[in-house]
């Protein structure tokens, strides 16, 4: 014998559903970090293109009517010095840092030529990264761990996206 439940059964299970739905995406609303929100990030400088790390966020900011790659500790919301990555003669794009915050992926257009390159902040140096084949990038995505980035690419009139397995 086969069942066949009442259209009015059926409406009251699917309010009920709906209700619980809805219910449960109420339940945990997005709360601001006031702390830092308030202070570094809504001070009279624009900031752009945010990347997370766990305790690390990477941003490109407006200072003195230039853009520049800032990397802020949560922690303790200072702002963290990255020697030899912003150049005068250079403007960011894209920035992304890893969730230990001692790498960061990086598009900047120098001149003519648009770049990447990986920023190991313990050592301070720069890595220019090939892209093969060739193209020109426009955003990046840094891994966790720092070692897998994906980069958005534009070649011959369309859009890629590449993943690239990075050295140690």
């Amino acid at each position: 014998m086969i069942l066949i439940p009442s259209i009015g059964l059926l409406k009251t299970v699917l309010i009920a559903v709906v209700v619980t739905s809805l219910s449960s995406c109420s339940r945990g609303n997005p709360i601001p970090i006031k702390s830092i929100n308030n202070s570094l990030l809504r001070s009279a400088n624009s900031h752009r293109n945010p990347s997370l790390g766990n305790e690390w966020l990477g941003t490109l900011a407006l200072r003195d009517g230039r853009e520049r790659i800032e990397l802020i500790n949560l922690l303790n919301g200072r702002q963290v010095p990255l020697p030899g990555l912003n150049r005068p003669d250079a403007q960011p794009i894209s920035v992304s840092v890893n969730a230990y915050g001692d790498r960061i992926a990086l598009i900047r257009q120098r001149g003519e030529r648009t770049e990447l390159l990986l920023y190991r902040r313990n050592l301070e140096t720069i890595q220019f990264l090939d892209i093969t084949p060739q193209g020109i990038p426009r955003h990046v995505s840094l891994n966790g761990t720092g070692r897998v980035l994906a980069i958005q690419v534009s070649r011959d009139g369309r859009w890629d996206v590449d993943i690239i397995q990075l050295p140690r």
